[in-house]
């Protein structure tokens, strides 16, 4: 299990992490599915289509209710990879960003092929997911940056003035890995974001929203996660808009009531660390995760970017039992979140009883292809 393959896990911690997982990816889908709609559109426009208050109901989004977007596809892949580079780490190769760079190259090829090409025998399971193929909005620096064969470092970042939120959407699932070291988890969620978003402000977001939904995996409270992504950006050169963008967020908190304008005044131009920090705001002010969610994507910016976010954060802080039943029942590709929630979740607490030295499950491996 990463850094701490020996760590014990009882049943009970088994099933709380499954829930863990489970409800940051279906948190993140949900967000992201009741955003969508509202992309594009001003805070007026939301009011006069949606009424005074604004959205607070999933609505018709790519033609029909719960579809969501390249922020959840990239987020499935994202998961994907990191079981693909812990069955890999079996061989001796054990370099994560290479294996992300090829499940979100697995991606790429999604928006580009009519379906899936069942020659490609190395793809996996998730890749033959017809539902996965439709083009929802990709940001030019996705396709971009996931063009070629060519993978962008942090010596040599793909998109270097690419400030955008879309590395930070796809990055909650590196803060899964609850038996790594923090500062492990945000040098991985760093260095994959930087594959298509390479500037320092938008590649550091990743990173602190990955060790804050750590944080949250391992049980800890949201302001405290925080306060803990903090204290490790502190080392980091280029981290001061972050920074001060999860300081503005906490100091909203004490600001009166939530509202529209206070979530549209942290959002600002929609970059990285300002969705970041509405994310956080509405997280930590909302009633519960109906109206935490409602709140992200009620403003007249990145309204999708910003529920995936705050989706991403409230799931891994209460589990899936905590997201709204009946918005769950509509979400696009349901079936497919809880498989693979479930399959990450069982290779990270029981991985080597699927393939470890003593024995080794051929459908697992065929599932996620060491090659």
């Amino acid at each position: 299990m990463g850094a701490t393959a020996g760590a014990v896990w009882g049943r009970a911690e088994q099933q709380d992490f499954r829930s863990r997982v489970r409800g940051t990816l279906l948190g993140t889908a949900v967000g992201d599915a009741l955003g969508t709609p509202l992309d594009g559109l001003t805070l007026e426009e939301i009011r006069q289509e949606h009424g005074a208050e604004g959205l607070n109901d999933l609505a018709v989004g790519h033609d029909r209710r719960g579809t969501v977007t390249h922020l959840t596809q990239l987020t499935l892949f994202t998961l994907d990879g990191l079981v693909r580079a812990q069955v890999r780490r079996d061989t001796g190769a054990w370099h994560p960003p290479t294996d992300l760079h090829r499940a979100y190259r697995r991606w790429a090829a999604t928006q580009s092929d009519w379906g899936p090409d069942e020659r490609r025998t190395d793809d996996g399971w998730l890749a033959r997911e017809e539902w996965l193929y439709a083009r929802r909005d990709p940001a030019r620096a996705c396709l971009t940056g996931f063009g070629d064969e060519t993978m962008g470092t942090l010596d040599a970042p793909k998109n270097p003035g690419e400030l955008g939120p879309e590395a930070a959407a796809r990055s909650a699932p590196f803060g899964l890995l609850v038996g790594w070291e923090p500062q492990l988890v945000v040098q991985l969620a760093v260095e994959c974001a930087a594959q298509t978003h390479g500037h320092p402000t938008a590649y550091l977001a990743a990173g602190a929203y990955a060790v804050i939904v750590h944080a949250l995996a391992r049980g800890e409270s949201l302001d405290g996660a925080v306060q803990r992504a903090l204290a490790i950006l502190a080392a980091r050169p280029g981290q001061e808009a972050v920074s001060d963008a999860l300081q503005h967020a906490l100091g909203a908190v004490r600001q009166g009531m939530p509202s529209p304008a206070r979530v549209e005044e942290l959002a600002g131009e929609g970059s990285a660390e300002r969705l970041l920090a509405v994310a956080v705001y509405c997280a930590l002010v909302g009633e519960d995760i109906r109206h935490g969610l409602c709140l992200a994507v009620n403003h007249g910016g990145r309204s999708a970017v910003a529920g995936a976010l705050t989706g991403g954060l409230l799931g891994a802080l209460h589990g899936e039992t905590a997201l709204p039943p009946a918005w769950l029942a509509e979400l696009e590709g349901r079936p497919t979140m809880l498989v693979l929630a479930d399959d990450f979740a069982m290779e990270m607490t029981q991985g080597p009883a699927l393939h470890g030295p003593g024995a080794s499950s051929p459908g697992w491996l065929a599932r996620y292809p060491r090659a």
